[in-house]
């Protein structure tokens, strides 16, 4: 039987930001439907890579 990869690791982060950005976020998320820890990922990502948010 083949090893399969392990999944994906996964870090739970706390941070303190501003309640009025974090509502529009959240709200923003829901209507567009994306998942906040996804567009979260996607901007540390490109942050590490191009040095820009």
């Amino acid at each position: 039987m083949a090893a399969t990869p392990p999944g994906a690791q996964k870090m739970k982060i706390d941070y303190t930001i501003d309640r009025k950005i974090y509502d529009e976020f959240i709200k923003n998320c829901s209507r567009k439907g994306f998942a906040p820890q996804v567009i979260v990922e996607k901007l540390m990502k490109k942050f590490s890579e191009t040095g820009q948010a």
